[in-house]
């Protein structure tokens, strides 16, 4: 082999193994956004639950973080996974179901750092995902809401 060969030989074995940062698939905004219009739809929607979310991390505001909740909500925490019944639920039982780690990541969650599955849109590295929820079986009309937390 080449001198050249073995250098690329090294340098793509060291990219392989080398650890992944938030950001090492680093995207644009727009990116994003077409991704979740690809995958979901009514990406222009996403945006108000998304700011509402991360602003009421930032303050702690429980009521607003149900409020954009989808019910039953799933909610692993303390090592335990919680099915949440209702908003009345998530609120009272807000300290043990989000932790400060989580709200301190979401709250600084950048549109540009999101990823995108068919599964949903994930923040901070999967603390919370929101998805897009069909309001009826046809799926003609959708409303953005958490569907996850995992701490």
């Amino acid at each position: 082999m080449s001198r050249l060969s073995d250098v690329l030989l090294l340098a793509g074995a060291m990219l392989l193994t080398a650890p992944l940062t938030d950001r090492a698939f680093a995207q644009s905004e727009n990116e994003v956004y077409n991704r979740i219009e690809e995958l979901h739809g009514d990406a222009a929607g996403f945006d108000r639950p998304l700011r509402r979310l991360v602003q009421a991390m930032r303050t702690g505001d429980a009521e607003t973080i149900a409020g954009l909740a989808e019910y039953p909500l799933t909610v692993k925490a303390n090592g335990e996974t919680y099915d949440v019944d209702n908003a009345e639920d998530f609120i009272e039982n807000f300290a043990d179901l989000v932790t400060t780690e989580t709200r301190r990541a979401v709250g600084r969650q950048q549109y540009e750092d999101l990823f995108v599955s068919s599964d949903g849109v994930m923040l901070a590295n999967g603390a919370v995902w929101m998805g897009a929820v069909c309001e009826d079986n046809a799926c003609e009309d959708s409303h953005w809401a958490i569907i996850a937390v995992n701490n």
